[in-house]
């Protein structure tokens, strides 16, 4: 049995200010390339580490291009929903999303939470599980979100795939994140991750593997994208054996020619300056972000909060944000 994993495509109409390219174009050229990559290596499965979109309301002349190019990749494609997908970082808004949609018109299957789904092909039965991103999927206590603990008796692999800050070592002070030594114990052979954009690689303990490629597309605000080519997963099953390889996309430019940096300097530069500033006035104002996902961010890891009055901030967001749809192309 072969899979491919890709991740964090952020479908989208329009060009962030850091990349030098037309992004619309770009993203075809990929899924073109995706649908290459499965062909010539006989892929039975496609899998999405989640933000199949760059936002719930995306144009539907948009969606309906991209899944014009996704139904044309003639393989079933799982995955589950990234924080770009949903509202308020709240998978149950998923059916007044563009991906809800496309899992509707059974372009993709999305994969509910505590859902078993089982593949089979050449002989190999594999169980697919995946966690879609929610606010807290990062807490401390949300370890559960990223370990198996049930696996069925008559599969030969179990695969896992999580919408969160899975890392292989500690990040910035004050980002939730879950390191992969905190969840060793699970009982999946393969763990994928996607959202955090950079990716670690293939990682492999104890016979288990933690796998996150990076994003597909690059469009964070990062020196380190600038280096970064991205790549998919190919991964190959047979009754004794896993074998994964990293296959980087032919069709990806290299980071100098699509991303300004200067656009990213002047964002690194602001940034030091709001934080700066930020720090002057903390102790009199509690200064907020103003961009709908850094709200959501604040919300979502505020200290000292109950999670009552969070979940409720987060719906009332939602709401918000569904009052006013719509994506130009």
């Amino acid at each position: 049995m072969r899979l491919l994993f890709i991740t964090d495509t952020h479908i989208r109409g329009t060009t962030p200010k850091n990349r030098k390219d037309d992004l619309y174009k770009t993203l075809e050229k990929k899924i073109l390339e995706v649908n290459e990559i499965v062909k010539k290596y006989d892929v039975d499965f496609l899998l999405h580490g989640g933000d199949l979109f760059d936002r719930p309301d995306v144009s539907v002349s948009v969606v309906g291009h991209f899944a014009s190019m996704l139904n044309n990749i003639k393989v079933p494609i799982y995955t589950i929903c990234g924080n770009h997908d949903i509202y308020g970082h709240n998978p149950q808004t998923i059916d007044r999303t563009m991906l809800g949609l496309l899992d509707t018109l059974n372009v993709v299957r999305i994969i509910k939470d505590e859902e078993k789904i089982f593949l089979n092909k050449n002989g190999v039965k594999v169980q697919l599980t995946g966690k879609s991103y929610t606010y807290n999927i990062d807490n401390e206590k949300n370890k559960s979100n990223y370990i198996v603990k049930d696996v069925s008796d008559d599969v030969d692999y179990s695969i896992h795939m999580v919408h969160g800050m899975l890392l292989n070592k500690p990040f910035i002070k004050g980002i939730p994140y879950t390191l992969i030594e905190d969840i060793i114990d699970t009982q999946a052979d393969i763990t994928l991750s996607g959202h955090y954009h950079s990716g670690f690689g293939i990682i492999k303990i104890d016979n288990k593997y933690f796998i996150n490629p990076g994003s597909l597309i690059r469009i964070t605000n990062s020196l380190t994208e600038i280096e970064r080519m991205p790549k998919v997963v190919l991964i190959n099953l047979n009754n004794h054996h896993i074998d994964v390889e990293l296959i980087q996309l032919k069709s990806a430019a290299h980071g100098l020619d699509v991303l300004d940096r200067k656009e990213i300097e002047d964002h690194i530069f602001k940034s030091e300056k709001l934080f700066d500033f930020k720090q002057s006035i903390d102790t009199a104002v509690n200064f907020e972000k103003l961009e709908i996902n850094e709200i959501l961010m604040e919300v979502s890891n505020a200290e000292g909060v109950p999670e009552e009055v969070k979940k409720e901030a987060l719906r009332r967001i939602s709401n918000s944000q569904m009052k006013s749809l719509g994506d130009e192309f």
